[in-house]
């Protein structure tokens, strides 16, 4: 079978290779793959791993060869998942633990750009506590994640302000349930005081969003896309005592959550009409340069998914 993997020169340029086909563990689904999500975190392996290494975490597809110790779902299956870094591929073995059953209606482009942004965004908010009648404020509100936290924490009865880096990078927030919408440059000025401030960004824009969190607050970080240190005000606990702090990362959360039932939770509010994941560029799958592209060089608003 083939399967997008590093270049053997160890560049960037991303390509279909033959691969051995998958050998699942006895708790692992074979998937036969219609669909997958280019996500950030994809993008920052890429100069990491050797030539020759699978990348990919989303998948979406079709159940080929069921879980020989019996639990998830039968052949036939439609469903989404969470792959072991493998998943760009033509088939992929898939724990049924990370795995969820597609409701009736769910495009596969849609259902494979759930699964790390929205259990991400859950994940994060969760963190964060009650949400009703909160004010909430994301950075990074423009990505995969920052768009789908911006819909769960209005639904939770937030209210909700979103950051992103530009004015066309905001465009569509409102519409998804963003009360306040600013770029960073507008700075802490522009939004007015949160309980809740969910980061992606890090540096100076955390800083910056940091100062809007009331005391007794929750701040929860994700991600760090400016690559750079986090920032706090020199006064930072003095002038908001008992804020709370706190890092998570999706991988080490997933062990200590029930994960299919969570994207199953996601899948059906997409279902309903609930959630949109927000896909705005679609490819093949063969071609993922222009994906790649897009989501390096954040001219995706939302998820960029490619098609098999």
């Amino acid at each position: 079978m083939r399967a997008l993997t590093t270049p053997a020169d160890g560049g960037t340029e991303v390509g279909p290779t033959t691969v051995p086909e998958p050998e699942p563990r006895p708790d692992q689904a074979v998937v036969e793959v219609r669909a997958v999500s280019v996500n950030r975190g994809d993008l920052s392996l890429l100069g990491m791993l050797p030539p020759g290494s699978r990348l990919g975490f989303d998948v979406a597809g079709t159940v080929v060869r069921a879980a020989a110790d019996g639990s998830g779902p039968p052949v036939g299956s439609r469903v989404a998942g969470v792959a072991e870094r493998d998943g760009w591929s033509e088939r992929v073995a898939l724990s049924t633990t990370r795995l969820a059953a597609l409701p009736d209606g769910v495009e596969w482009t849609d259902a494979a750009a759930v699964p790390v942004a929205g259990l991400t965004a859950l994940y994060a908010l969760r963190h964060a506590g009650s949400l009703l009648g909160r004010r909430v404020l994301v950075t990074g509100a423009s990505g995969g994640v920052g768009r789908i936290a911006v819909q769960l924490a209005r639904a939770a009865g937030a209210e909700v302000a979103a950051w992103a880096g530009s004015a066309e990078r905001l465009k569509g927030l409102a519409e998804l349930g963003a009360a306040e919408a600013s770029t960073y440059d507008a700075g802490p000025g522009a939004t007015r005081p949160v309980q809740v401030l969910v980061d992606s960004v890090g540096g100076e824009v955390f800083r910056s969003a940091y100062q809007l969190v009331e005391r007794g607050g929750t701040v929860v970080c994700y991600g760090n896309t400016t690559r750079a240190d986090l920032c706090l005000p020199f006064d930072w606990g003095h002038a908001r005592p008992g804020v709370r702090i706190q890092y998570i990362h999706l991988f080490d959360e997933m062990p200590r959550r029930p994960v299919g039932n969570d994207l199953g939770v996601l899948l059906r509010l997409v279902a309903k009409g609930e959630l949109d994941p927000q896909v705005a560029f679609v490819g093949d799958w063969t071609d993922p340069r222009p994906a790649l592209r897009g989501v390096g060089e954040r001219q995706v608003n939302g998820k960029a998914v490619l098609v098999f």
